[in-house]
């Protein structure tokens, strides 16, 4: 018995649905915050879950995010197999900047930003050297002051402005006291053997502090591709 066209044309239509549904996922675009503050890029049922202890003013951190950027998110956490947790470990003031900064484009934006902020340290840390040696009298300011007064000295904040940060974003970021509360408790909530950046680990399990070529082994050979 011959289908009629327009069941024909509906079954297709089911049928590309279904297709269209089966296709694999980009886990890169999904990121979820956790009740502590931290964010985690990729698919929250990965079976390898690595959590990053960071700081934007730490070198090692910035060759870690340029190194492992094409494979680590590229590959690993954008087929579902890798998700990665990153968490705050602020070391100085214009750490605490990046991180309000970085934190200011919000759950969706969060990834993309940290990572900007660590592919252009070359840029901002010298300029900022430059701007600490002119402005002595900026050490005296409390906390947050100094970390906005860093950030714009830098060249930081005008960067992420670049990005489509407004200047009322920014303003309202750095006034946001319950959002800075919570950067700096997850510093404080770090497990006692975190005592540098970067520090990583996967499913709970601490790493050795190694660069990314030898994380990417023991990612792969736990399955990770």
């Amino acid at each position: 018995m011959r289908t009629p066209a327009p069941l024909r044309a509906a079954l297709a239509v089911l049928g590309l649905g279904l297709l269209t549904a089966a296709a694999p996922t980009d886990w890169t675009t999904v990121t979820r915050e956790t009740p502590a503050g931290a964010f985690v890029l990729g698919n929250p049922a990965a079976p390898l879950k690595l959590i990053e202890y960071s700081s934007y003013t730490c070198p090692h951190c910035g060759a870690f995010s340029r190194e492992s950027e094409a494979v680590l998110k590229g590959q690993m956490i954008k087929s579902g197999r890798v998700s990665l947790e990153y968490r705050h470990l602020i070391r100085d003031p214009m750490d605490l900047g990046a991180a309000i900064l970085a934190r200011c484009f919000g759950t969706r934006g969060f990834a993309g930003a940290s990572a900007a902020v660590f592919a252009t340290q070359d840029k901002w840390v010298p300029v900022l050297d430059t701007y600490v040696q002119a402005h002595p009298e900026v050490a005296r300011l409390p906390t947050v002051q100094q970390a906005r007064a860093l950030a714009d000295g830098s060249g930081l904040t005008a960067a992420m402005r670049a990005r489509g940060l407004s200047p009322a974003q920014v303003n309202a970021c750095f006034a946001n006291k319950a959002e800075v509360d919570r950067i700096t408790k997850m510093t404080g909530d770090a497990p006692i053997e975190v005592q540098g950046t970067p520090t990583f680990y996967l499913n709970n399990v601490q790493q050795p502090n190694v660069h990314w070529a030898e994380l990417e082994t023991t990612l792969r050979a736990r399955g990770a591709k």
